[in-house]
């Protein structure tokens, strides 16, 4: 396949992280990019580096994902531009920290809008635009905080599991078509995202345990390709999800609320 007949990935989160990891591991490979995210700065300088590296197309959008019709805006962007899709990877996401009810309720609505609403619009507006490849992916990023209820951050392991419930469902319902669905759960990684939900406590141990975005970002893109229906990276972070299987929800519970305690 040339380059020029591959289709393009979306990838929303695109500017940090694992999103920008993700995106240049597909760069490599060939693939032409859809860079979404609400940094314009960061995103262009991304698309700039990944265009002068590998020779592909990576046109920007810069948009506030978590702001009620951003999706719908995503999807008329797409059209309007003909771009042929044939990823999804809904990446983007972020997480509260704190005592729920201590919480800011508009914070965690927002959260719940980003970590949730926005994979099921924009997986429900572009199945239809992938449906038309031979074949297509949809990488949805998920966390180990989706096997468990973890206190203090009760909204975001929720938002998690919804993720890879839904993912798990839509999976299922297309696997009689040309889209292959993926749910990818990393546990600790080092994108700064304990310090900005505000974990600063946590964030220094979680170094001890944490796996590199690059490392993390080849993973998933091997998994997506393979068509793994679920996939957790590092041995640590399997053990522990198996860990939330067979030990008693009220003991798991204690002691991620004593990890993370306020």
């Amino acid at each position: 396949m040339s380059e020029k007949t591959k289709p393009y990935a979306l990838i929303t989160g695109a500017s940090k992280g694992i999103g920008k990891s993700i995106a240049y591991e597909l760069a490599k490979q060939g693939y032409p990019l859809l860079l979404v995210a609400r940094s314009d700065e960061e995103l262009k300088a991304l698309s700039d580096d990944l265009q002068v590296k590998y020779n592909i197309n990576a046109p920007v959008l810069s948009i506030d994902l978590s702001i009620n019709g951003a999706s719908l805006k995503v999807t008329d962007w797409i059209k309007m531009n003909n771009y042929q899709v044939g990823f999804l990877v809904n990446n983007a996401g972020y997480g509260v920290w704190g005592d729920f009810s201590q919480s800011s309720l508009t914070d965690q609505l927002g959260m719940m809008q980003l970590n949730m609403n926005v994979v099921v619009e924009l997986s429900h507006l572009l199945v239809p635009i992938l449906s038309q490849e031979k074949q297509a992916y949809i990488l949805n990023i998920s966390s180990t905080a989706a096997y468990q209820a973890v206190p203090t951050l009760a909204v975001y392991s929720a938002s998690k599991a919804f993720v890879l419930s839904f993912t798990r469902a839509l999976r299922f319902e297309l696997a009689q078509t040309s889209i292959s669905v993926t749910c990818f759960s990393p546990g600790p990684v080092d994108t700064g995202f304990a310090a900005r939900a505000g974990l600063n406590a946590f964030s220094k141990m979680a170094e001890k345990f944490n796996m590199q975005p690059d490392e993390v970002a080849k993973i998933a893109v091997k998994a997506m390709f393979n068509k793994k229906s679920e996939v957790i990276p590092g041995f640590t972070n399997i053990i522990s999800v198996y860990a939330n299987r067979i030990l008693p929800k009220a003991f798991i519970e204690k002691t991620a609320a004593g990890i993370y305690k306020i």
